[in-house]
Order: C-alpha cells, then sequence, then structure tokens
C-alpha cells in the first residue's frame, strides 16, 4: 500500500505544480473561448488542464515503475491505456483550441478504443450466469462503445468548477480499493493494472483540484475530461471484464458485482449522460447539444451555491460508488448503511441550503 500512496502522492505533486504554468500556457495560445449562456463562470478561463494531468502521469510513470511492488503493474495493458490516453488527450487539445465537430471526436474517441484492443484491454466475458464468453468481435465492439460512453459521460458532469475532477476521484478511489484488495490481497495479476492506474487518477484529480474548485483558474477542458474518461473506461474493462468471476465470487459476497462496479462506481456521470441524451432528443435536438438541465444547473435552479451543490454530487457519487465496493468484501447490512449515511447527509446539505 505504501507504494501506491506514495504513486499518487507524487502524481498529485506534480500535478498541482505543473497547473500553474500550464495555464499561462493556455491563455498565450488562445486555448479558452468567450463566456457562453450555459456558462457558469463569469470570467475568461483557460482549459487545456488535460496537459497537466498527463505530464504529471507521464513524470509518475517514469518514476515509479523501478519501485519493487508498483513496478509489477507495468507491462502492456497499462502501456496501451498510456498510449491510448496520450492520443484522446491530444484530440482534446485540438477540441479545447478549435472546437472541433461531434463526429471528428467520435471518430478519435473510437480509435484511443482500438489502441486499447491492440494492447490486450478488452472485455472477454460477462458475469452473468457465470461466465458468458463473448465471441471476439462482439467483446472488441462493446470495449469500443463502453470506452465512448465513459468519456462522455465524464464530459457531461463537467459542467461546474470542480465538479467532474473531483467525481472522478471518488470513482477511482472506489475503483483503486476494490483492485488493491484484488490484486495485493487476492493475489489477482490482472488488477494490478487498474491499481497502478487509479492510484495516478486519484494524485492527479487531488493535484488539480485546488486551481479547478470554485472559483476555477483553469478547466479541465476536454482535453481533460476526455483522458480521465478513458483511463476511468480501460480500468474498469481491465478489472471487471477480464477477471475469472467464479475466482472472484470465493472472496466476494455477490458474484455479480463485476457487471455492477463500472455502473454504480460511475453512476452520476452515466446518468446525466443518459437524462440529457432522452431529454434533447424528446426535444428534438441533437443529443450533443447544450443546455442548462444538467443534474447541477437542477440543484442550483433549488438555491444551492456553487460549491454546496458540488459537494452534494460528490457525495451522490460517494453514495453508489463505495457501497458497491463493500458489499464484495462485507455483509450487505454494512455497505446499505455506508449508503444511507451518505444519502441523508445529502439531504441535510440540500435542505440546509434551501434555507440558506
Amino acid at each position: 500500500m505504501r507504494e501506491f500512496l506514495l504513486t499518487s502522492a507524487l502524481a498529485g505533486v506534480l500535478c498541482f505544480l505543473l497547473t500553474p504554468p500550464i495555464r499561462d500556457f493556455a491563455l498565450r495560445a488562445g486555448a479558452f473561448i468567450g463566456i457562453r449562456d450555459r456558462d457558469m463562470h463569469e470570467k475568461i478561463t483557460p482549459r487545456w488542464g488535460g496537459i497537466a494531468m498527463w505530464g504529471a502521469m507521464s513524470l509518475t510513470f517514469l518514476v515509479v515503475g523501478h519501485l519493487p511492488l508498483v513496478g509489477q503493474s507495468f507491462g502492456r495493458e497499462a502501456r496501451g491505456i498510456f498510449l491510448a490516453g496520450t492520443f484522446i488527450m491530444l484530440l482534446g487539445l485540438l477540441d479545447d483550441r478549435y472546437d472541433l465537430d461531434s463526429v471528428t471526436k467520435f471518430a478519435g474517441q473510437a480509435l484511443a478504443g482500438g489502441i486499447l484492443l491492440l494492447h490486450g484491454v478488452q472485455i472477454l466475458w460477462l458475469p452473468i450466469n457465470g461466465i458468458f464468453t463473448l465471441p471476439a468481435n462482439i467483446g472488441q465492439l462493446l470495449t469500443v462503445i463502453f470506452v465512448i460512453v465513459v468519456i462522455n459521460a465524464v464530459n457531461f458532469v463537467d459542467g461546474l468548477d470542480g465538479l467532474a475532477t473531483g467525481i472522478v476521484a471518488i470513482c477511482a478511489s472506489a475503483f483503486f480499493v476494490f483492485s488493491y484488495v484484488l490484486a495485493v490481497v487476492n493475489g489477482f495479476s490482472r488488477a494490478g493494472a487498474p491499481s497502478l492506474i487509479t492510484a495516478v487518477m486519484i494524485g492527479m484529480c487531488l493535484g488539480f483540484l485546488p486551481h479547478n474548485y470554485h472559483p476555477a483558474k483553469i478547466f479541465m477542458g476536454d482535453s481533460g475530461a476526455m483522458f480521465l474518461g478513458l483511463l476511468l473506461a480501460a480500468s474498469a474493462i481491465t478489472l471487471t471484464g477480464q477477471i475469472d468471476i467464479n475466482a472472484v465470487s470465493e472472496s466476494a459476497t455477490l458474484t455479480w458485482l463485476p457487471l455492477l462496479l463500472p455502473f454504480t462506481i460511475l453512476a452520476i456521470p452515466l446518468l446525466d449522460l443518459i437524462l440529457a441524451i432522452v431529454r434533447r432528443l424528446r426535444a428534438g435536438r441533437s443529443p450533443f447539444s447544450s443546455d442548462r438541465e444538467h443534474l447541477h444547473h437542477k440543484l442550483l435552479n433549488r438555491g444551492m451555491s456553487h460549491r454546496r451543490t458540488t459537494f452534494i454530487l460528490y457525495l451522490w457519487s460517494a453514495m453508489f460508488a463505495f457501497p458497491t465496493v463493500i458489499a464484495a468484501f462485507e455483509p450487505l447490512w454494512i455497505a446499505g448503511l455506508v449508503a444511507l449515511a451518505m444519502g441523508l447527509a445529502s439531504v441535510g446539505l440540500i435542505v440546509e441550503g434551501k434555507r440558506a
């Protein structure tokens, strides 16, 4: 655990230190846009936060690759995740600067999924009635679709200062706990790469958050949102789509957990994505057109402050993510109590916010 904590801390410090010069660089390069009707900020703020995140991850990999435990997590899968992440970050840079059309972005996201496939990051089976082995072409298609969905879910939820950064940190923390227990405690070698990637993600997000929290000095932009979305998707695929469910069931309370885990951990971004697509299609608009009806907009309209809204959504994310992981290794009633406590805390914040 100490090596993973060191990895996360190093990524956090590096991201914190890299972000200010990247902010200045983004301003000089024109990586910002004017304030739009749907925007919540009141002054021009640069994007390209994804560069700082990618730089922090790259430097962290160079350092921790020599550690005895963490070094074992480097391999074909970790290399593929890094290459796909680099590609999607560069695509995001172009989008932040030149506002690419949706077709180009979808094609790039699919290509990033293809890079993962080339390095063995692929959904091999689904834990349905034991193990349901997927035909290779079906597994590849599901992998690319899942990558695209998660990338856009993170992108959609990036609507308030610090919101996506904090939610991704929570999601990555839940994934890390599950993968660490499998890799280190139960000896599943395939859980090593997700442990490494999620540990780095936690550090990157915590290091970036002081610059991104309200009032934000820099946005992660598509370069950061798509980068983090791809890392989350790849970790989930490597962790839950490739581990033998029969082996997991020996130590897990719920044999269907690997199928449930990615969707509960990513519940808030995925819910916001689904609601937005349905809402816009019903209105006869493109599902990727913009509006002010996301979950955070609804809370703001109920009188919540910017920071209170962000923290409520943090709690909602944690309320879905951590009880699911707890249920894997502890009795269900403990997971239920944790979920109930977080739910009541969020209700208390909402009630207090209305009175304020």
